[in-house]
């Protein structure tokens, strides 16, 4: 890089994403750094250094980034200095407004990391770098909608949990929470009994029963308010219901209340106005799709009179939603619920094992369990050794870069391959990640679903059925109806390997009567003829 001929006064500029203060805390931190160097080392005249935890994607809504353009707009700095432009903007609006001081040259120099923008440069490589960073916020937003459909299709809602519940990490699921749960429950009982008053309710969590809201980052751990209360006790959640953009879906969390309480709740509150929720769970809505449109497939009840007998009979069917436009009309049939969980009663069959193989197969397992433990350790350590190596090069390679030892293009290629790699290494890290601690508890648990999952769909309730569909397959298409289901990749290797097992198991005969020694050996001849196929993290 060349020293600039002129002393022009810059202000460093650093700014992360996220508003709350305990993310990307280092990545503010590092542009401060990494851009101070850069100054230090082109004898650049920062004049003022500002921060910021504000978006960009939206126009004018950071205070700090109108005060860097009013400061140069004033004379006081010729110059801003920031990390990359997509730091400056992401959204049309402030992209022109810095576009336009640039080439009017009351920005005499945009520098960052990599180059520096002047006046009279080129203006389609700003325009292109800028339009970019807009594409950038356009496309997570897709995305983000895209996912947060998804999640509420399943029954989980896509939002803080309301008090009494809580967000589980791991899981993206909503849990109860232990110590509030029982006590919003009892401010509902208390409700129900007509005798209380929200306000009423009030003063007893805060007072008698010492409520205190949530701990979280900057709120929470607080005693309710009364619009606190008013808000739960209008909020269909409780009953098992989300809502979500103005329509319902049947949750999939465990509810507090009843829809009949909730309903009374609304009476005593006064909400006589409100009609009553007619919800209709069905166990397989949200999963299916169509196999011509592509649509999700829907349910619904029915009910049909037969006049010979005088009886009447309801039933459910699923059929496509038929929601998009095609050149061609989507005719598919509806299919009853029985012939439904038919085919899927008939799609568990496949990876359905016996409990007695199933039983030496995990034993033969745990006695492996040390060297699988000891195996994954090692990999995790090699994998660890090569992420640091490569972030180390990284480094020395800004170093170089920042002493003129290398161009702008060679930096560039050789930066690119190495991000390439750290960003692969850290993918298998996060891979393996207590793989060797959790690989026998998660086959243990595969092997009890493939033994039990058949007689738990057959008889469980419609929320049970769901739990079952939902967990061996990674998508579902219905046509012509015939449902196909792509089972999920722990499962493959079972159904691919099951018959053969059944007919290894029939020709060892009875095992029960047999003594231990040759039952164990009987049953580990089928194993090692099975075992290669089995990976020892499902």
């Amino acid at each position: 890089m060349k020293l600039p001929e002129n002393n022009l006064r810059y202000i460093l500029y650093a700014r992360k994403s996220s508003e709350s203060e305990d993310r990307q805390v280092q990545s503010i931190d590092d542009q401060k750094d990494r851009l101070k160097e850069l100054a230090q080392l082109l004898k650049l005249n920062v004049v003022e250094t500002m921060i910021e935890a504000k978006s960009a994607k939206r126009p004018s809504s950071r205070p700090v980034f109108k005060k860097v353009l009013e400061q140069i707009e004033k004379g006081k700095a010729d110059g801003i200095l920031c990390w990359q432009i997509n730091r400056l903007s992401r959204n049309p609006v402030d992209s022109g407004r810095l576009q336009m001081m640039l080439q009017d040259g009351v920005i005499k120099s945009i520098r960052t990391m990599d180059r520096e923008y002047q006046p009279t440069d080129n203006v389609l490589l700003f325009s292109v770098e800028s339009g970019m960073a807009n594409q950038f916020i356009l496309d997570l937003r897709k995305n983000t909608l895209r996912g947060l459909d998804s999640k509420v299709s399943k029954g989980w809602l896509p939002a803080r949990a309301p008090t009494g519940y809580l967000n589980d990490v791991l899981t993206k699921t909503i849990v109860k929470d232990p110590d509030r749960f029982h006590l919003v429950r009892k401010m509902w009982d208390l409700m129900l009994t007509g005798n209380y008053n929200p306000t009423k309710i009030v003063q007893i969590a805060n007072g008698e029963w010492g409520f205190l809201t949530p701990k979280r980052h900057r709120s929470g751990d607080k005693p309710l308010a009364d619009s606190m209360v008013y808000k739960m006790l209008n909020n269909k959640f409780y009953a098992g219901i989300v809502c979500y953009n103005g329509k319902e879906y049947q949750g999939a969390h465990e509810p507090m209340i009843s829809l009949d309480e909730f309903e009374r709740v609304q009476v005593l509150l006064g909400n006589k106005s409100k009609p009553k929720s007619k919800i209709h769970e069905f166990a397989f809505t949200g999963s299916i799709r169509c196999g011509t449109c592509g649509c999700f497939v829907t349910a619904e009840e029915k009910t049909k009179h037969y006049k010979t007998t005088n009886n009447t009979g309801r039933y459910t069917y699923y059929r496509c939603t038929r929601r998009r436009k095609h050149e061609i009309e989507c005719r598919e049939q509806a299919i009853t619920k029985d012939v439904l969980e038919d085919q899927i009663g008939k799609e568990i069959l496949k990876f359905t094992i016996d409990p007695e193989f199933r039983d030496f197969a995990l034993s033969k397992l745990r006695r492996s369990n040390d060297t699988e433990i000891e195996t994954r350790t090692q990999t995790r350590a090699m994998l660890q050794a090569t992420y640091n190596e490569t972030q180390q090069q990284l480094d020395n390679l800004t170093k170089m870069r920042y002493r003129d030892l290398i161009d702008d293009a060679t930096f560039s290629r050789e930066r690119d391959t190495l991000q390439k790699e750290l960003t692969k290494a850290n993918q298998h890290l996060n891979e393996t990640h207590d793989r060797a601690e959790k690989w026998l508890e998660l086959t243990e648990q595969a092997f009890h679903f493939a033994t039990n999952a058949y007689a738990i769909f057959t008889a469980g309730d419609v929320k049970t059925r769901r739990e079952v569909f939902n967990t061996i397959g990674t998508s579902y298409i219905l046509k012509d109806g015939k449902l196909t289901i792509k089972q999920a990749e722990w499962i493959v290797p079972i159904s691919n390997a099951l018959e053969s097992i059944k007919i290894d198991i029939k020709r060892l005969g009875p095992l029960k009567k047999a003594p231990m020694y040759e039952k164990t050996s009987r049953v580990e001849e089928v194993y090692s003829r099975w075992g290669g196929q089995w990976d020892s993290n499902p």
